[in-house]
């Protein structure tokens, strides 16, 4: 059984989907007014590993991740740009998807834009003015009243009687020093630009909360499975998404939060002025591969601070060389088919059940690795368990995702093999072993076997 540490109540419990074979998921997507950097896409990563271990799992995932193209951060920079919102919005958003791809993230059934969600999101704010929950100011900005839902403050801890309150915020995201009404509508002004949208209560535009607790329920009903984010989605925006959408329909929201926690670089906070937020395609050219880039954010805990540095690309590097060097030797000997799978299967799930334990996971699988290895050596695998095998490591990389599905060994090599073939055939021993020697040189291995020689990379 998968067990998730729950946000909202601040325990690990036994996931139970609203419906028994489906699991209906929302993942709160980028602000497209910048490119996405490495921050943002070690919470896109950790949903990727949940969503993956889901299908693993058997489930049937109706992925919903909505794009955030209208709020302060959108509006600021199409102003300060002297462009249209839509000509920043689409350029941002056409960009992380092609990160997005380049890091082998499956894709969401629906990527919802806010802006092409205005109408269902004034309903619902139509429906909190009417229950009271929420208030119209002489402006024509509407806010949510949170002294009027008693549970408001349960996801973050906030003790409300103790705290020091203030009347209301217009901004899209604050600290929880201070608990406040929310903008659900914020009145349109001058900086606004051409940048508004009609309403009963004049031209604005909706508040960033309200945008995914509309678009959620739209898409994925009023109370759905699991709803993901960054650590730093929990105070304000998941707050009050879980107040208004509980006041809106009243009905249960969500039933378990998850969130990431941050991610590190040098052992600090990213910094612009520090020169180290990077982007996937500046990490690209510093010679990282996608699979190096997933290696470093899956193998930490999603629960536990990442320390992001360059110097771990060798530590993935290796990492990943020694699974994809095992998976290419068995495959140079593999002549069996089987559904079968070896013992490990059963302790990698297990491990991986427990709140997606992705270190004791790839601890467990290098140790079978290493063992595996000898095995081979010594050839003590049956054709079978060669099998069994590869369809264990199949079974690891469509949740991690971290091998190279598909290799070609390059020409320069199969020249040398093609060589030493022939030094063997004349008994040129010492030309030989300089053959393999220099072959191996080159990152890649070559056996002998009854059926010839064998290359796969070292």
């Amino acid at each position: 059984m998968l067990k998730f540490y729950n946000s909202l109540t601040n325990k690990k419990e036994t996931f139970t989907p609203i419906h028994r074979a489906e699991v209906k998921l929302y993942t709160c997507g980028p602000t497209v007014y910048d490119k996405a950097h490495i921050g943002n896409f070690r919470t896109f990563l950790f949903e990727d590993l949940l969503k993956r271990t889901l299908l693993a799992f058997g489930y049937k995932v109706k992925h919903i991740m909505n794009i955030t193209d209208i709020d302060d951060k959108t509006i600021k920079r199409a102003n300060e740009s002297n462009k249209n919102l839509s000509e920043i919005t689409e350029h941002y958003t056409k960009l992380f998807f092609e990160d997005s791809l380049s890091l082998k993230i499956l894709p969401a059934d629906n990527y919802p834009l806010a802006t092409e969600h205005i109408p269902g999101m004034i309903e619902m704010i139509k429906s909190l003015i009417n229950k009271e929950f929420a208030y119209v100011t002489e402006d024509g900005s509407v806010f949510f009243k949170i002294s009027s839902y008693s549970k408001y403050g349960n996801l973050t801890n906030i003790n409300m009687a103790k705290m020091k309150k203030s009347t209301r915020v217009l901004s899209d995201e604050y600290n929880l020093d201070s608990p406040q009404d929310f903008a659900l509508w914020k009145a349109y002004k001058n900086a606004d630009g051409n940048i508004f949208w009609d309403s009963p209560w004049g031209k604005g535009r909706p508040g960033w909360h309200i945008e995914c607790s509309s678009m959620s329920v739209e898409y994925l009903g009023k109370h759905f499975d699991i709803h993901c984010g960054g650590f730093d989605n929990k105070f304000p925006h998941h707050e009050n998404e879980i107040a208004q959408s509980e006041c809106a329909l009243d009905t249960e929201f969500v039933n378990y939060w998850l969130h990431s926690e941050f991610l590190l670089v040098d052992g600090g906070k990213m910094s612009k002025s520090l020169g180290n937020v990077y982007t996937i395609p500046e990490l690209f050219n510093k010679g990282f591969t996608p699979e190096e880039i997933r290696y470093i954010m899956l193998t930490a805990h999603y629960r536990s601070k990442v320390n992001f540095t360059l110097k771990k690309q060798h530590e993935a590097k290796m990492g990943i060389k020694r699974i994809q060097t095992l998976k290419s030797r068995l495959q140079s000997i593999n002549r069996f088919n089987t559904n079968a799978y070896p013992d490990i299967k059963n302790v990698f799930d297990k491990t991986l059940s427990d709140d997606l334990d992705t270190p004791n996971v790839m601890a467990l699988v290098f140790d079978w690795v290493r063992k595996l290895n000898i095995d081979l050596d010594k050839d003590n695998l049956t054709e079978e368990e060669v099998a069994g095998s590869l369809n264990f490591i199949n079974y690891f990389n469509s949740i991690f995702n971290v091998l190279i599905d598909d290799y070609s060994i390059p020409t320069e090599i199969l020249k040398l093999a093609e060589a030493r073939k022939i030094a063997r055939k004349n008994k040129d021993w010492d030309e030989s072993d300089r053959l393999r020697a220099l072959i191996n040189s080159k990152g890649w291995n070559i056996r002998d076997s009854n059926e010839g020689q064998k290359i796969f990379l070292k």
